[in-house]
């Protein structure tokens, strides 16, 4: 049998009917969006345009509302640097609230803004790796100019409450910019993101079947009429409202539109897909008594993150190297040694991290050999004992 490709939190294959998109406007109609005197750049401009209204769709917003970029990790940057960019001096705002779980695409920028002398607050998680949208909300202060709280966590698959928090805020009339880093749950978990008081999304969509290289930051308009101000990080061209100048890739942002199109209408049945996957996973592992991390019945359906009890992530990555293509779900890195910040952010112990092993699947993966992965794994339980 072939390796099982069981990565798709990294990165998903190809949608067949995404290829066929990208290589059109690859192959045929690969004239500059930007072009308006012929009529290639106006198909690549209409190319663009459609895309933008299939990508708003998914969390009902504006076709306005979109800006292209090459990923989440852009889009996050351009959602917390750009708001603080714009943030006119004298104001007061100078504090910012994010989490102890977030990606590094989140953590990273927020760091540059505490080198900016911002203030930022970080929330903990609860054991089971959610946020308290209560916690949250207790967080935000009369200076607070930006909250910013993942959707879906990308090691354990625990969905964030992101359309609570939204509902808070809301209520109390608190002026603060909210961001979600959506880049794994934009078009598997739908309703949260269609909040009105979400200000800004960030996509990837390598993560949904579209092609590495394209992205997204929606920045919704608040009641369809004024969105928080951004500050462009890069300059030159005044493409997308300026905010992100540069050639527009089309093909690439041809097949995310679409990508986007086929996981908002087909999101019910990859859903049960994904999930009828993971019950069949953790069943075919209840040999080895894989102890999950993270709370089960807060998790999206196509990741699961599970430790072996007595065993390392990397030699059961090594064991199953013939049998399936997993990760450690960044558990412990092998220069560091510095153990996941989400799994400890959980109050998850080093030795339980470092055998973290997180396995992530689409609605067409296929399942691996279960019973040759319990059987690989036998003399390394021999040895432990």
């Amino acid at each position: 049998m072939a390796v099982v490709y069981l990565d798709c939190a990294a990165t998903t294959p190809l949608d067949p009917r995404v290829r066929e998109v990208v290589l059109r406007y690859l192959d045929e109609d690969f004239g500059n969006a930007g072009s308006r005197t012929h009529d290639y750049g106006q198909r690549a401009r209409r190319a663009v345009e459609q895309a933008r209204q299939q990508v708003a769709a998914v969390v009902d917003a504006s076709r306005g509302d979109v800006i292209f970029t090459s990923g989440a990790t852009e889009a996050n940057n351009l959602a917390i640097l750009g708001v603080a960019g714009a943030t006119v001096q004298g104001t007061g705002r100078g504090h910012v609230v994010t989490t102890a779980i977030e990606h590094h695409a989140v953590l990273e920028p927020v760091r540059e803004l505490e080198r900016r002398g911002f203030e930022v607050t970080v929330v903990q998680p609860e054991a089971g790796g959610w946020l308290d949208p209560q916690a949250m909300r207790a967080a935000i202060r009369p200076d607070t100019l930006l909250v910013s709280m993942m959707h879906v966590n990308n090691e354990t698959g625990v969905i964030q409450p992101v359309a609570e928090l939204a509902s808070l805020v809301e209520r109390d009339g608190l002026s603060c910019a909210l961001h979600a880093d959506a880049a794994q749950g934009f078009g598997k978990d739908l309703a949260p993101l269609r909040h009105q008081r979400i200000d800004f999304i960030s996509i990837s969509g390598h993560k949904i079947g579209a092609p590495k290289g394209v992205g997204a930051l929606v920045a919704r308009r608040r009641n369809r009429t004024d969105r928080p101000a951004l500050a462009p990080l890069a300059f030159g061209g005044g493409q997308e409202l300026g905010l992100r100048p540069g050639t527009l890739p089309v093909p690439l942002i041809a097949g995310l539109g679409l990508a986007a199109e086929l996981a908002a209408a087909e999101c019910d049945s990859r859903r049960a897909r994904c999930r009828a996957f993971r019950d069949r996973m953790l069943a075919g592992l209840a040999p080895l008594a894989p102890v999950v991390n993270g709370d089960q019945a807060r998790t999206v359906s196509n990741i699961l993150n599970v430790t072996i009890p007595g065993i390392e992530s990397d030699a059961a990555i090594e064991a199953w190297a013939d049998l399936v293509a997993i990760s450690n779900g960044a558990a412990c890195t092998s220069q560091s040694y510095t153990c996941s910040h989400v799994l400890s952010a959980m109050g998850i112990g080093a030795r339980r991290a470092e055998g973290a092993l997180r396995f992530s699947w689409t609605h067409d993966s296929t399942l691996p050999d279960l019973a040759a992965m319990v059987d690989a794994i036998k003399p390394l339980r021999a040895q432990v004992a």
